[in-house]
Formats: C-alpha cells, sequence, structure tokens
C-alpha cells in the first residue's frame, strides 16, 4: 500500500541531546532509533524523504576550527562550509543506519532501492533580516560566564537557550528553496530514500544567475517544509526533544496542544505562544506545509514518531 510521501525532519538534538557528551557511540545509538522510524515508516508504505537539523553539530565544527587556528594556525572555513561539512558528517551516520535496518528486514532491493545522502544548497535573500539581528542556535551550551569569555575573545552573539544556558546564535534566512529539488525528486520516484536538506541546506544567494554561499545556518523545519511543499508531500513530520507544542510553556499552567486546524495554529502562532529558535520555526513550519496543499503536519518528541502519525501523541496541525 502506498500511503504516499512523508518528509521527516529530525532535530539536530536527537543525534546530540543536552545530556549527551557527544561521543561516536552517541551519535550511532541515536542514528540507530532515528533508523527505526524509517524502517517503520518504509512497512506502513511511506515514501521516505529525511532531513535533519545540525545546529549543534555545525557549532562544534566551527569551534574545531577556531581552535584549529588558535592553537596549530590551521585556516578556519565559513559557515556555509561547516553546513556542508555536517551534512556529509550526520548524512553519513543516518544513511548506514537507515540502510542496515532494511538489510535486517530484506527490503533492498524489494521495497526500497537504496539510500542516498544529497549535499543539497538551499537559496536565501542576501537581505533577508536576519542577517542584522541573529536567531539561530549553534554549539554546546554555556552558562553565563563562559558565554561573556567567549563573545569577547571572538565577537560571537551569545543569547538564552528556551532549554537552559547560553548558546551562540547566527543568521538563519528563510529558505526560498532547494536548488538540488529536482534531484531528489528524480531519486525518490524512483524508490529511493533521500537524505537531503540537512541542516536547511548550506544557504547561497543567486548573483547573475551564479551561486554563492553566505555565512548562516538555514532552520532545518522550515527547509523541510519548502522542500515538503515543493514535491506535494502528504505528510510533514518534525521530531523534536520535546513531547507536543504548549501555551504557556513551562509555566505552571502549560496547556499541550494535541489537535489544532491551520487556523488555530495561526491564531496562538501570531499571538507570541511559540519562541523563535525553538519552538516557533516548527510551527510556522506546519502552517506553511498545511496552507501550501500538505494534508498533516506533526509536531512531536523522536521517541514517539509513530504513535503521533497515528494521533497518539504529538501536536497535529490538518486544513480547516
Amino acid at each position: 500500500m502506498d500511503r504516499g510521501l512523508i518528509v521527516v525532519a529530525f532535530g539536530g538534538n536527537a543525534f546530540q541531546s543536552k545530556t549527551d557528551k557527544g561521543t561516536v557511540d552517541d551519535y550511532w545509538r541515536n542514528a540507530n532509533l532515528a533508523a527505526e522510524i524509517i524502517l517503520k515508516l518504509v512497512e506502513e508504505g511511506y515514501r521516505v524523504i529525511v532531513t535533519h537539523g545540525n545546529g549543534p553539530q555545525v557549532g562544534l565544527i566551527a569551534e574545531w576550527m577556531t581552535l584549529g587556528f588558535k592553537y596549530k594556525s590551521i585556516p578556519p572555513m565559513s559557515l556555509d562550509i561547516a553546513g556542508a561539512m555536517s551534512q556529509g558528517w550526520l548524512g553519513y551516520i543516518l544513511q548506514q543506519a537507515i540502510y542496515n535496518k532494511l538489510v535486517e528486514k530484506n527490503l533492498l532491493p524489494s521495497r526500497v532501492k537504496g539510500v542516498v545522502t544529497l549535499i543539497t544548497q538551499t537559496l536565501v535573500r542576501k537581505d533577508d533580516p536576519d542577517f542584522q539581528n541573529p536567531s539561530k542556535y549553534i554549539g554546546p551550551w554555556y552558562d553565563k560566564n563562559e558565554a561573556e569569555k567567549l563573545a569577547l575573545e571572538y565577537g560571537w552573539i551569545f543569547k538564552p537557550d528556551p532549554r537552559g544556558g547560553f548558546r551562540r546564535v547566527v543568521p538563519s534566512p528563510d529558505p526560498i528553496t532547494q536548488i538540488e529539488l529536482n534531484a531528489v525528486k528524480i531519486l525518490v520516484d524512483n524508490g529511493f530514500i533521500v537524505i537531503a536538506d540537512g541542516g536547511g541546506g548550506v544557504p547561497v544567494i543567486r548573483d547573475n544567475n551564479k551561486l554563492t554561499g553566505i555565512e548562516g545556518v538555514i532552520d532545518k523545519d522550515l527547509g523541510a517544509e519548502r522542500l515538503a511543499s515543493a514535491l506535494g508531500a502528504d505528510v510533514l513530520l518534525i521530531l523534536t526533544d520535546v513531547d507536543c507544542a504548549y501555551l504557556n510553556y513551562g509555566k505552571p499552567d502549560a496547556k499541550p496542544l494535541r489537535e489544532l486546524s491551520v487556523k488555530e495554529a495561526i491564531k496562538y502562532y501570531e499571538e507570541g505562544h511559540f519562541k523563535p529558535g525553538s519552538m516557533g520555526p516548527k510551527i510556522l513550519a506546519g502552517i506553511r506545509f498545511v496552507l501550501s496543499g500538505g494534508k498533516l503536519a506533526v509536531i512531536a518528541h523522536l521517541k514517539q514518531a509513530i504513535e503521533a502519525l497515528h494521533g497518539e501523541a504529538g501536536t497535529r496541525i490538518r486544513p480547516g
């Protein structure tokens, strides 16, 4: 049974949560959990595109490059190159984990032809307002004193993270479209699971019809929506480290939101209930997807993905 096309967006924190040390074992353990979800979706009859965040990882890459320059005079790379590096890093881990799960269930090549990671560029506007007021959290969490020291030493900008602590923030321009969109479509139509638009894609601008990378990190949820809408996906499944969206999140009167019409989601979003850099982009991505013709947008905890898809967990946004 073909249940249609689903785009699954894993958060960068799904690979390395705040409590993880970020070891190789942590990454493989988390990737195998993600692969189990993809396997279940394939068994249910979905054609699957996978996207992923890279906030913690691209920040780590940037720090490695900074330390390499400080202590070994190794020239640091720009954030767009760091983003491409994170696509290869996380894409490889996901690609192998998903492949091995498919082999275990004897679904290659009978149900799925293969798993492919595609380095993806995403078009943005050079004058996007986020270049003036950065909002994307990247890298590890710090206490206030550590953050102030790094800000002074490297000129980085830090803001309080809604999950606690302080993290570096960088520009996060709104995505327009993926340059490799047709390649993704061809691969999916020919039976491949495609891992694409990692970290929202490498941000690029167009000048005289040529592409140039630009410093920034795109929000993966907004990037996933552009990809899902452009390809006519039926479902957008956004997986993160919280169980659902809330009104008054973190307060004694917090109220979980389970089933929302797109009109209700717009109302709550415009009233400012969802924080930028956290739940805000996820709700906005769900709104955009449904308004663009999508049947269902789901926001859920990584460990409740299938339950949320079936209406037993998470936050679900539908037309209406």
